[in-house]
């Protein structure tokens, strides 16, 4: 494909963070400014600084390459959900088409770029999406833009103790933290979806979260639920439990928009927050399941007891209420028998003679 359909292009495809909070943003453009770094074809350069106290940034491939992808051009990080490429191809069961050959590739995107030309859109990949995928993707993916991304760099002499520059510097002045692994970052390989560090390490803290671990008490059959609205009833979420087990009740708290849902065996709690594992979705609405508490024990189901039969006393009993105090008559009044039963603290309010 000739060069001239991304000459025209007036602006990058950029996410929100890459682009900054800056409404009046400034770039410049240079036309064949550089050569992609995934098809090392020539494209336009792009050129801004997002916000203050950040770097500059550029654009790093082509438009035609982050179309394919759904990416930016900047961090290569999918448009949709902020996520690297790998953990989107990961939830979504992708299997990256894009050949590792020079020539081959060349030809695929050249084919690829012509079929965008004529469509001109970028690729969807959410009809591709199962539901597991999809809740995968909505826990993990980032809602509002991280410009803590766009900070400058650790100047390189300050780690070596050699910067006298000072405050003036326009790099970083603090020491590298962190894994020194995800410093080794590839962007061929980021593209591809393919040994990156940081995808890496996101999925592996996503499998860490999902993992429900089953209590210990056998006694504990029922299921905790949040997330709920007024949406979701208690027949959709008995509709939604029952296949896994016979169900002893569903109790909805709608004041605290959760729910539990008590099963008559453990053998069914336990297939139902397995298959909870891959996402709970009930009338598009993505819920959290984890299990229930066992019942309080001790001193504090001795409290609740007493308080129970504290209550219960007086109508047991018939007892009388309290007895009203000898109040002081109020000035010019005289009358021993005054009372004023609302400055009782034993009485229920004023009540007559």
């Amino acid at each position: 494909m000739s060069s001239t359909n991304e000459e025209d292009v007036e602006f990058p495809i950029l996410c929100e963070t890459c682009l900054g909070e800056n409404p009046y943003v400034r770039m410049t453009k240079e036309r064949l400014g550089k050569e992609c770094k995934i098809c090392t074809r020539a494209f336009t350069i792009f050129r801004w600084l997002p916000g203050r106290g950040m770097r500059y940034k550029k654009t790093e491939i082509c438009p035609t390459c982050a179309k394919l992808k759904n990416v930016c051009q900047t961090c290569i990080l999918d448009l949709e959900h902020g996520l690297p490429v790998q953990v989107r191809d990961t939830a979504l069961s992708i299997q990256d088409e894009v050949p590792r050959e020079e020539s081959n590739r060349r030809d695929y995107l050249a084919k690829m770029a012509n079929n965008l030309e004529v469509m001109g859109e970028q690729t969807d990949f959410s009809g591709k999406a199962q539901p597991a995928g999809r809740e995968m993707l909505k826990r993990m993916a980032r809602k509002d833009p991280y410009y803590q991304r766009n900070r400058p760099h650790i100047c390189s002499f300050f780690v070596k103790g050699q910067c006298t520059r000072g405050n003036e510097c326009p790099y970083r002045h603090e020491m590298p933290q962190g894994n020194a692994e995800l410093a080794k970052q590839n962007i061929v390989d980021r593209y591809h979806g393919n040994n990156d560090p940081v995808a890496r390490r996101m999925l592996a803290r996503s499998l860490k979260t999902d993992k429900l671990d089953a209590p210990e008490d056998k006694s504990i059959t029922s299921l905790f639920i949040l997330g709920l609205d007024q949406s979701v009833t208690q027949a959709d979420l008995r509709d939604h439990f029952i296949p896994f087990g016979e169900l002893k009740s569903v109790v909805v708290v709608p004041k605290g928009n959760c729910a539990f849902v008590n099963y008559k065996n453990r053998a069914g709690a336990e297939a139902a927050a397995l298959a909870a594992l891959s996402g709970c979705s009930i009338k598009d609405k993505s819920l959290k399941v984890t299990w229930g508490k066992p019942k309080p024990k001790g001193p504090k189901s001795e409290l609740a007891q007493a308080d129970a039969i504290r209550k219960d006393t007086p109508a047991a009993t018939g007892s009388q209420p309290p007895t009203r105090a000898n109040i002081p008559p109020p000035p010019g009044v005289r009358d021993d028998s005054a009372l004023y039963p609302s400055q009782d603290p034993t009485a229920q309010g004023a009540y007559s003679k």
